[in-house]
């Protein structure tokens, strides 16, 4: 999932891992300082600049991106263990790592969410109280680029409301387990009977 920073994707996401327990998100590794109020390992994996590259170097990561100056990455050892235990992983990352994603993993799914504006975008972070102004600035000069990458992602979605986001989150998840790759998986022995 790729969004703008202020667009509602933390929020969209907290909330259907509220009510799907299948659903969970991947927590990235940073760079990047850790705010108040945010746990390590819940929130992210904070570590120093050299440690990320020697990650990195190492081939730990399943994607990597900078972002504001920071890094992030997703642990591949950490992904690959979730997904074999049958969980829906949310992967919250930007363009950059979702590019990376749709190479290494074609059947992956990638949502994009948009604010209804920039007004509402700009309002948001404000609300947010986490950045001084000229933070916000730069936050928002940076959401136009990311924002020109919607056309890429496989499903888009606005939260201009949230609960109708929300439940356009749910009913794309529900659609994404239908798939037949995932059916298979769940199914084998009912295809097998069903077939033989």
């Amino acid at each position: 999932m790729s969004a703008p920073s202020g667009a509602g994707k933390t929020s969209l996401i907290k909330a259907l891992m509220e009510q799907d327990q299948r659903v969970e998100v991947s927590v990235s590794h940073t760079t990047r300082p850790q705010r108040p109020g945010e746990v390590e390992g819940v929130n992210y994996f904070f570590i120093s600049t050299e440690t990320f590259h020697e990650m990195r170097e190492a081939g730990a990561f399943f994607e990597s991106a900078e972002v504001f100056g920071h890094f992030y990455g997703t642990s591949l050892t950490q992904l690959e263990a979730r997904l074999s235990d049958g969980a829906d992983v949310i992967l919250e990352i930007d363009w950059q790592g979702a590019q990376q994603v749709r190479k290494l993993l074609p059947d992956s799914a990638w949502l994009f969410i948009l604010p209804p504006s920039l007004k509402a975008l700009k309002a948001r972070l404000q609300a947010r109280g986490q950045d001084a102004e000229d933070t916000i600035e730069i936050r928002m000069r940076a959401a136009r680029d990311e924002m020109s990458h919607w056309d890429e992602a496989d499903y888009l979605i606005i939260n201009d409301q949230f609960d109708s986001a929300l439940e356009a989150l749910q009913a794309l998840v529900r659609s994404l387990r239908l798939r037949t790759g995932q059916q298979q998986s769940v199914l084998q022995n009912l295809i097998e009977d069903l077939l033989n």
